[in-house]
């Protein structure tokens, strides 16, 4: 028997929002795709600046836009966006911003898909790329080429830690007119802040310590120039490196509690690296504020006290060690990622760096017993606990 009762007219898209005269503590999660407006009139008003409106997630929507102004706080900056990745952040720079014929040198000492990046896929669209160290100012004066319109350097490197010498390679931007962009994902704007020395570009992977749960995929990139600004902002629109709204959501969550995150994290990693440079076993300890770590004095000048929660270390064994010390150590996750809550141990050489060669990988100082850890906040007795346990097993295996 058919039923001709007549639907409800406002069941379909006719409710209009509860008024009320409070409002929500928490930012709402506004997963909507599409805005309405009034009248094509007021259409045009929001596409040419004149008034404040959204109309396509793609080219915006509330919770990326909460977010970016949060991370625009940390940093000093202005207008930053919010994309799907960190890597999406790294493309929209360097897409946004080069073009055919233009060069682009990198530190040679980057994240591994941004070397990929680089190295495989910037050269098929006509743009040349080179490689150097980012220690040395004057290896970057000399690999610097009357073509070269961006330099793409991290603070802190990924995973040797090995400190850029941004005020030199700063200087010599500034002085051949050429761009810098800082991916500041491991040093954070708690520990640096790279507008304030010279930077033309910031990146970030918030999936990382900003964000801080490994729940979430997002980048973020902020350029000082409203030019250049708009320049990425368009590339990133047209290729659609959008964010979700609940990742954004999620980060901002996450964002509110950073700042106790990462002062625990750094504290235990500290105290981590001391511990394991005394271990029978490790044969050398990573950590930028340590005594020995090659760039030590860079480091204490440019982020002070605050060395961050990353730090390296290298075992005895080879492969057949690196097995042993991460399966004696199963209450901590292996893992390719960084900046979570807890504790996170990774291989380059099988993660991150796998894409190069051996002896590739040899000259950046990554062996098959090399790892990089991402300390989390968890009690120090315990960590040193696991990672004694993971060397002594690694020591064994190596006989």
């Amino acid at each position: 028997m058919s039923d001709d009762r007549p639907i409800p007219e406002n069941l379909v898209r006719r409710t209009p929002l509860p008024t009320s005269v409070s409002r929500p503590v928490v930012t709402p999660i506004m997963p909507s795709v599409v805005y309405a407006s009034d009248c094509p009139d007021e259409l045009d008003a929001q596409y040419e600046g004149r008034v404040k409106g959204f109309t396509y997630a793609r080219e915006g929507h509330p919770n990326a836009e909460v977010l970016a102004q949060k991370i625009d706080a940390l940093e000093g900056a202005e207008g930053g966006l919010i994309l799907g990745s960190g890597m999406a952040a790294v493309t929209a720079a360097l897409m946004g911003c080069l073009k055919a014929g233009d060069h682009v040198l990198g530190g040679d000492q980057l994240y591994g898909r941004s070397l990929r990046l680089m190295g495989t896929d910037l050269p098929r669209f006509g743009i040349a790329t080179s490689l150097a160290d980012p220690t040395d100012a004057a290896a970057f004066a000399r690999a610097i080429r009357p073509e070269t319109r961006m330099v793409l350097v991290e603070l802190v490197s990924n995973p040797t830690l090995r400190v850029a010498d941004i005020p030199g390679i700063a200087a010599i931007c500034k002085e051949r007119g050429v761009l810098l962009a800082v991916d500041s994902t491991f040093s954070t704007p708690r520990a640096f802040r790279p507008f304030e020395h010279g930077a033309d570009i910031v990146i970030h992977s918030v999936t990382k310590l900003l964000a801080g749960h490994s729940d979430v995929t997002l980048g973020y990139v902020a350029a000082k120039d409203p030019a250049l600004r708009k320049a990425i902002y368009d590339f990133a629109v047209t290729t659609g490196l959008t964010p979700s709204p609940f990742d954004c959501w999620l980060a901002e969550r996450g964002l509110m509690t950073f700042h106790l995150r990462y002062d625990r994290a750094e504290e235990n990693a500290k105290a981590l690296a001391d511990h394991l440079a005394g271990l029978p076993g490790v044969r050398r300890v990573l950590y930028p504020l340590r005594a020995d770590h090659p760039d030590h004095n860079r480091a204490s000048g440019l982020l002070g006290a605050r060395g961050g929660n990353m730090l390296s270390f290298e075992v005895e064994g080879g492969r057949a060690g690196a097995n042993a010390l991460t399966r004696a150590m199963r209450d901590l996750p292996f893992a390719p990622t960084l900046g979570d809550i807890a504790t996170i141990l990774s291989h380059s050489a099988s993660s991150s760096h796998r894409a190069l060669s051996h002896e590739a990988r040899a000259a950046l100082g990554i062996s098959e017993g090399f790892f990089r850890i991402s300390v989390g906040v968890e009690d120090i007795g315990l960590l040193k606990r696991d990672f004694a346990a993971g060397v002594a097993a690694a020591r064994a295996a190596a006989g």
